[in-house]
Order: structure tokens, then sequence, then C-alpha cells
């Protein structure tokens, strides 16, 4: 898939998988093409070359083109949470997150048998049922990620796509959303691509990691296949080490400025 801007190409022949039930983390520099290709897979940005195909819901079926699916029907199949999103004033928690129901409310003229038993259900899964009568003004930055989280849970879709999720959260609601992930892949079999800064959030949350570099994927597969110090070195352009965390086996990165250089002079 080949993606531009102003008939400039920004993302150069991609083919991004994203395995059933598992979560792939994009991971790269600012400008590498992660979040376009993301909003591609979306259907949100046209790809100049190439296509996005969604998975087949019957045994023996074909890959279907997203493109000929209408956008109710993809909606119900794959679901985007961007990097920011306004908070409607006058709203409640539960009245936001019903808005997820809006693919099956159009297609059944108004009516959404399954809408407020996916709403609760979204609600508790994201620990908001305390929060769901407060207007979304109240709440805080983390509270608030978690009802666009939630939203997007009560749209009920097979593929989940998160564009930078932790941006602008403190560490607690970091842990939560990621923790949060690692669920729906493996609890409810939800197919999830997620756009991540932090490498050692990618590496822990992460089935498959997939490294970008200037519009290019330079390696997927495994944390540990992919995290190798020149590859993450050569595609941040500073220096970055790698071990295995002690515990747990993941990668652990560390980025080495020049004060750090300093300091390990003799």
């Amino acid at each position: 898939m080949t993606i531009a801007y102003d008939r400039t190409d920004v993302v150069h022949g991609a083919d991004l998988r994203l395995p059933r039930g598992r979560v792939t983390a994009l991971i790269g520099p600012n400008g590498s093409g992660k979040s376009t290709l993301l909003r591609a897979v979306a259907r949100l940005h046209k790809a100049r070359t190439g296509r996005v195909t969604v998975a087949p819901q019957g045994e023996g079926s074909e890959p279907v083109d997203a493109l000929a699916l209408s956008r109710s029907d993809f909606a119900r199949r794959v679901t985007l949470l961007a990097q920011s999103r306004n908070a409607p004033a006058g709203l409640s928690v539960r009245d936001v997150v019903g808005f997820g129901r809006h693919p099956y409310r159009a297609r059944l003229r108004g009516t959404d048998p399954d809408g407020a038993r996916m709403v609760e259900h979204a609600l508790t899964v994201t620990n908001l049922t305390e929060f769901a009568d407060r207007g979304v003004e109240s709440l805080s930055g983390g509270q608030l990620q978690r009802v666009w989280f939630a939203c997007c849970l009560a749209q009920d879709t097979d593929v989940l796509l998160l564009d930078e999720p932790t941006t602008y959260l403190d560490l607690r609601y970091q842990v939560e959303i990621l923790d949060l992930v690692r669920d729906l892949a493996d609890t409810h079999g939800v197919t999830v691509g997620v756009v991540l800064h932090d490498l050692d959030q990618a590496a822990a949350v992460a089935d498959q990691v997939v490294l970008l570099s200037s519009g290019r994927i330079v390696a997927a597969g495994t944390p540990a296949e992919v995290y190798a110090p020149e590859r993450l070195s050569d595609a941040y352009g500073i220096r970055i080490d790698v071990e295995p965390d002690s515990s747990t086996g993941i990668p652990r990165t560390r980025a080495v400025g020049r004060h750090h250089l300093r300091s390990e002079r003799p």
C-alpha cells in the first residue's frame, strides 16, 4: 500500500497484516507514517495504490475488499480511536458511549435491540459504571480517554485500531489502557492495531511490532525479533541500547543521549 498527501508519497509499499485476536503495535519516529497507515486501514485516508481487506466472517469465505462494504457495514467490522476527540458538553458518559451504536441504528432504522446491553458491557469492561450518569465535562483526561475507549467497545467490532491511546495520560491510566488492550485480545478475541511511541510499552503489550522509518516498514515480528539495537538506533537516529528484562525476558530499551555518553567516559 502506498499513501500520499498532496501527491507526495508518505507511506511506501506497506504490507501490514493484523492477525486475528492479537495485538500489533506500530512503532517508529515522528513522521514515519504510523498514524497515516492506521488511518488508511480505517478507510479515513485513501491509498494511492494497494487495498485494505477485511477477514471473512464465515468458514471458507474469502477476505472482503473494505471498499466493497458500505460505511455502516465497515463500521460494524472496524473502529478507530483517534489521537484526540472533543468531549461534547452536556452529555453523560452513558450518552457518549452510546455513540458507538450508531452503525447499528442506521441499519435498523433507528432501533438497536442490543444497544443497551453493549453500552453496559462497555461501561463495565472499562470500569466506568460508577461514572455512567456524570457529565463528561467533569471527568479527568484519563477518565475521558476511557470513555472514548468504551465508545469503541460498544461498537462491538472485530478490529480495534488505536492511535496513540496513552498520550497525555499519567502512568496509572497508561497501564490501565494497555491492560485493557491485552484483555480485549486475550479474553474477547479482538484484533488490535495500536500506534505507540513508548518502545517498552509496545514490547510489553504487543504480540508483534511493526517498525516504520521514513514511510517504510523496515521490520515486523515479535519484539525480540524487531528490537535489535542497531535497527532501532538507525530508525530513530539516536543510540538505543536493548536488553531483556530479568524477570520477563521482554526487551527493554534505553535511549542514550549526550549526557549519558558523557557519564560513560572513564
